[in-house]
């Protein structure tokens, strides 16, 4: 009996090999730019946001200028081959009509300013959309682990 399995799994190694490599070739590559430009882009927001406080207009330069850079990492995931699911994550995360970074920018220009409760809590949240970018491009595989 214990031929027959040890036979039947060595069958059907091969094919799972082809699977696991066919899986690995659906998302591109790690690349330690996206990497970098996705943690600063982190930080960069959270201190942003907590600027909140204080009347839009005195932070609009500022605000311009993450906007821009949110942008430019949506374009840079969206270009590259078999990246779907981070540039979706860049397109979600800077949407001013949902609850993350986009909207929560769009909130402070219709308010002037937000209450230190609502920029806490909100920090959160665009927080957690932030580690679930980074954590898609870190749990790529590197491509000297694909040789």
């Amino acid at each position: 009996m214990r031929v027959i399995v040890t036979k039947s799994i060595s069958r059907f190694m091969p094919l799972f090999l082809i699977f696991c490599f066919a899986a690995c070739s659906h998302i591109s590559p790690f690349s330690p730019f996206a990497y970098e430009q996705s943690t600063s882009l982190k930080v960069e927001s959270l201190n942003l946001m907590s600027k909140a406080s204080e009347p839009y207009a005195d932070c609009s330069d500022e605000i311009e200028a993450i906007k821009i850079k949110i942008e430019k990492a949506y374009e840079y995931a969206k270009g590259q081959p078999k990246n779907e699911l981070s540039a979706k994550q860049w397109q979600i995360l800077m949407d001013p009509e949902r609850n993350l970074l986009g909207g929560f920018l769009e909130r402070w220009k219709a308010k002037s300013t937000l209450s230190d409760i609502f920029i806490r809590e909100a920090k959160g949240v665009v927080a957690d959309a932030f580690n679930t970018i980074i954590g898609l491009e870190s749990g790529k595989i590197k491509e000297s682990e694909v040789k």
